[in-house]
């Protein structure tokens, strides 16, 4: 109700009364954004905003089939022995928006930034295998390794920087130089991006709008033309009922979870956490609250992954049990567990974050919600300035995610081990796969790791959220991606007005 009633309240603001119209709008493809990209470094980028804007901007040596399997994007390779990978530009490699053509140097270069120590880039952790890079020619290298692993090919995904900005110490943070599909117009301001489709220099305008309500406004009203995601179902189902609106879904595979501190007193209590997971009625908020715009999770992976854990047994809702548990950890009546549960400032989010406060209460947990703007929050929960908070995990292809995020040694700014989470158990199967053969051993090996993170819960899975996407009727052709990338912009079109189409057949004669 709270959603439709700002709806109401906007709509009847004089602020409205002026803005532009439809017809005032120019050529530019215009995207409604709940957060603006922090970095468009991609060798630095770890938030969601950032890594999808930095998949325009560049290219990447390797990408990922529908069961996230590595397949060649810009270079197909060989495995010329266990400890040894060639990979070779193919024609899809291009050129830099500078000029220069994408070479074996600047590969060189990209992953020789990152495994550098002194440049403290958090995806260094996943890549350490790697022992040397040579050049073999033009569009050759050679990758030796530390140690054999049958998916090497899949951690290739770093975005490609050239060697020569490289060597300069280019700034790429805000000025990004690529050989993607977009290139850098402009960036006047922190919350307006403008990219350039290269290919028919299409603009895209990239706006920070960080009220949903208002970017279901500003998409009514012309000043935007398309949204994705971060928006509540109430808004989605009154999208549905404009009929110039066009609304597409999918099934996604970002995975949404509560993260807990361990390091913290009462949440380092494994009794608390299993009280917490017990207490919480996924079903239902997937049902009654996201109006099914999810599916229920219980691993980071989901269960279609070639490497996801399909059966393991669900936390399922039981009270009772949640009160048994606190009450065998000392906690009750008398002595009630008092927590911070740290959310962003997006009303969706805190809507979400509320109701699992009011089922934490129900079994006698007292949870202080704290929401912040996106960079405070974020800041936090990197610093690891927490009890529970929740976020989402996007993008997730490949396996490895376990060590960057699980490993004892992947403390931020290393890694992502936000909660401080130490398993030797989990230590010892993420060294076993290192030394798996195969990747059916590989896939073994990770369902024992899902198995005992699951146990152990440094992380309560929720659910898997949909992808949404609204657009209003200037644009056509924009493809949703199961991981909510921004890919299906290079085929978004403007839709000529009949008076533009009526003008060219004239010119024509």
């Amino acid at each position: 109700m709270l959603a439709w009633r700002q709806l109401t309240t906007l709509l009847l603001m004089p602020l409205f009364l002026h803005a532009c119209s439809t017809s005032e709008v120019d050529d530019s493809i215009r995207m409604g954004l709940a957060s603006a990209p922090i970095t468009l470094d991609p060798r630095y980028a770890t938030d969601a905003t950032s890594e999808r804007i930095n998949r325009l901007l560049y290219q990447r040596l390797v990408g990922f089939d529908e069961q996230s399997m590595p397949v060649p994007d810009i270079a197909d390779w060989q495995r010329l022995s266990s400890h040894h990978y060639r990979f070779r530009l193919n024609p899809k490699a291009g050129r830099f928006s500078h000029g220069p053509a994408l070479t074996a140097d600047d590969v060189i270069a990209t992953y020789q930034s990152v495994l550098d120590e002194n440049n403290t880039s958090p995806k260094r952790s996943a890549l350490t295998l790697i022992e040397s890079l040579s050049k073999v020619d033009e569009s050759s290298v050679d990758f030796k390794l530390s140690r054999a692993d049958p998916l090497f090919p899949a951690y290739l995904t770093l975005e490609i920087l050239p060697a020569d900005l490289i060597a300069g110490n280019h700034d790429f943070t805000q000025q990004p130089v690529g050989s993607g599909p977009f290139s850098l117009h402009a960036w006047p301001v922190a919350g307006k991006l403008v990219l350039q489709r290269r290919d028919d220099k299409q603009m895209f305008e990239f706006l920070e709008v960080k009220n949903p309500t208002v970017r279901v406004l500003k998409l009514l009203r012309g000043e935007i033309d398309m949204l994705q995601n971060d928006i509540s179902p109430e808004l989605i189902g009154y999208l549905e009922s404009q009929p110039a609106i066009q609304i597409a879904r999918r099934h996604g595979s970002n995975f949404t979870y509560i993260g807990f501190n361990l390091r913290d007193p009462h949440i380092g209590d494994s009794r608390v956490r299993q009280a917490i997971a017990y207490a919480i009625d996924r079903q239902a908020i997937i049902e009654h609250v996201m109006h099914g715009a999810a599916r229920q999770a219980e691993a980071l992976l989901p269960p279609e992954h070639w490497a996801g854990a399909a059966s393991l047994m669900a936390h399922g809702h039981d009270p009772g049990k949640a009160v048994s548990l606190l009450t065998e950890a000392g906690y009750g009546a008398e002595n009630p567990l008092r927590l911070v549960y740290k959310t962003s400032s997006d009303p969706y989010r805190i809507r979400l974050a509320t109701v699992i406060q009011s089922q934490l209460k129900a079994v006698g947990i007292e949870v202080e919600l704290r929401s912040y703007d996106w960079g405070t929050f974020f800041g936090d929960i990197k610093g690891g300035n927490f009890q529970l908070y929740s976020l989402s995990w996007v993008g997730i292809r490949t396996p490895d995610i376990f060590r960057y995020i699980f490993a004892s040694d992947s403390l931020p700014p290393a890694g992502a081990n936000r909660g401080r989470y130490s398993s030797l158990a989990v230590d010892r199967l993420l060294q076993q796969v290192e030394s798996a053969g195969t990747l059916e051993r590989q896939a073994n090996l990770y369902h024992r790791i899902q198995q005992q993170i699951h146990q152990d819960l440094p992380y309560v899975p929720l659910w898997y959220e949909a992808q949404v996407s609204a657009s209003n009727p200037r644009i056509s052709g924009y493809r949703l991606m199961a991981d909510g990338n921004y890919d299906g912009l290079g085929l978004v079109r403007l839709r000529q007005s009949q008076e533009a189409r009526d003008a060219q057949i004239a010119a024509a004669y």
